[in-house]
């Protein structure tokens, strides 16, 4: 195991920034200070001193230790942050001119999904681009961009609105009690997993909506999301079974890249599937 760097100095830090925010994600993560040392193959002693401000961190260290709690890059940022060090995970608009490569590639999985729906979302699961099979599903409910309208106004197109709002998919969700409270468990674990104060707002105003129970507040709490999620839709005389997963960028240098994560919904059944590809078929 490594002790403090020639790079790192030891003695007293005033404010003490860094130890207190590595104290508090290595709590956030349920680590001991000797389960972080012996992941970061470093020693105990060394991580009690960063924490209590003996010892100052070297940028290496501060990376290291980032990248064992498996701390986003927003905030591995933050941590250099409160080393002393600059940023070194750039956040770049998904429309900068840098971003074009990132924006085609997620087109072409997008394309490529169809006549599947297919979805890209933000952290916040704001909705940043859909292909022709999701855009299909949400006309089965009538004008989409009437129905976005009434359940996020002018904010962001959010999904998970979407599908918990009395005016979205839960008039055609023959299971959306089952589908809510996996989606509930999962944005609670998201939340608490990145210490996001958005994330959680998000959960309260899910939890806050006409129809949903109030001892789902303590089922959400409990719950274990599952790995997949299916889900039930009729609508328009139609009926189809769906499942959903997410895929994500796997080595993300950016921010906003590292964000980013695409819904992909399958059809469940073979009916399922040949509806899907008969109303691709059908619309222009």
């Amino acid at each position: 195991m490594e002790h403090a760097s020639s790079h790192e100095s030891t003695g007293p830090f005033l404010g003490n920034e860094f130890g207190q925010h590595l104290k508090h994600w290595r709590n956030t993560r349920r680590y001991s200070q000797l389960q972080l040392a012996v992941e970061a193959d470093i020693s105990q002693r060394h991580i009690s001193f960063l924490e209590s401000g003996r010892s100052q961190p070297s940028r290496d260290m501060v990376l290291r230790l980032a990248e064992t709690l498996e701390l986003p890059l927003k905030e591995q940022n933050e941590m250099l942050s409160r080393g002393g060090y600059a940023p070194i995970f750039q956040a770049r608009s998904l429309e900068s001119d840098d971003m074009t490569s990132v924006k085609a590639a997620l087109r072409m999985q997008l394309d490529h999904h169809d006549p599947y729906p297919a979805v890209v979302i933000d952290q916040a699961w704001n909705v940043l681009m859909t292909n022709k099979g999701m855009d299909t599903l949400l006309a089965l409910g009538g004008d989409a961009d009437e129905m976005w309208q009434e359940i996020c106004g002018d904010g962001p197109r959010n999904i998970l609105k979407l599908t918990l709002h009395p005016a979205g998919l839960r008039r055609f969700t023959s299971d959306w009690k089952t589908v809510a409270l996996v989606t509930l468990q999962r944005l609670r674990r998201e939340a608490r997993a990145l210490q996001s104060e958005e994330l959680q707002n998000l959960l309260e105003e899910l939890l806050a909506l006409p129809g949903v129970p109030d001892d789902w507040k303590a089922a959400v709490s409990d719950g274990t999301p599952a790995p997949l999620l299916p889900m039930s839709l009729q609508a328009g005389g139609l009926a189809m079974n769906l499942m959903s997963m997410l895929a994500s960028f796997g080595t993300p240098q950016d921010v906003t890249v590292a964000d980013l994560r695409i819904e992909l919904f399958y059809p469940a059944d073979e009916p399922s599937a040949d509806l899907l590809k008969m109303l691709a078929a059908a619309t222009p």
